[in-house]
């Protein structure tokens, strides 16, 4: 079953001072065999993010030891647009990125997340590092 993952749970795993360390740890270490995926925005936002707040090893340490273990999926015209359209009509609230992600899950029936971020989880994915 394929799992989506966020920045957030990257970022966490990156960072040990981060409250969500051990849990983004201790999934990472024993993923089950599930297939990791994410899509391009979600690189993009980790880079920038990992860059600004812990430096370019950690962005080595993101792009080389990290990214091999995940799918990385392309963002196509009709996802983004669509993606826009929702984040028009809901009126900001949650970023683009998370907006594509929720999107990228549904299409691909994916229900659950290495994630950390509240607004994944209310939108309805399920936590992997909560209940599996």
């Amino acid at each position: 079953m394929s799992v989506v993952v966020d920045t957030s749970a990257l970022f966490a795993l990156l960072d040990r001072r981060d409250a969500n360390h051990p849990a983004a740890a201790a999934f990472w270490a024993d993923p089950d065999d599930e297939d990791l995926v994410t899509h391009a925005y979600v690189v993009v936002e980790s880079v920038a993010l990992v860059r600004a707040r812990l430096g370019a090893e950690a962005v080595a340490a993101l792009v080389d030891g990290l990214l091999p273990a995940i799918r990385v999926e392309m963002v196509d015209r009709p996802l983004h647009e669509a993606s826009l359209a929702d984040l028009r009509r809901i009126g900001g609230g949650t970023s683009l990125v998370d907006r594509v992600t929720l999107a990228f899950a549904a299409r691909h029936g994916i229900v659950r997340a290495l994630a950390f971020d509240a607004d994944l989880e209310t939108a309805g994915l399920r936590p992997v590092t909560t209940g599996g």
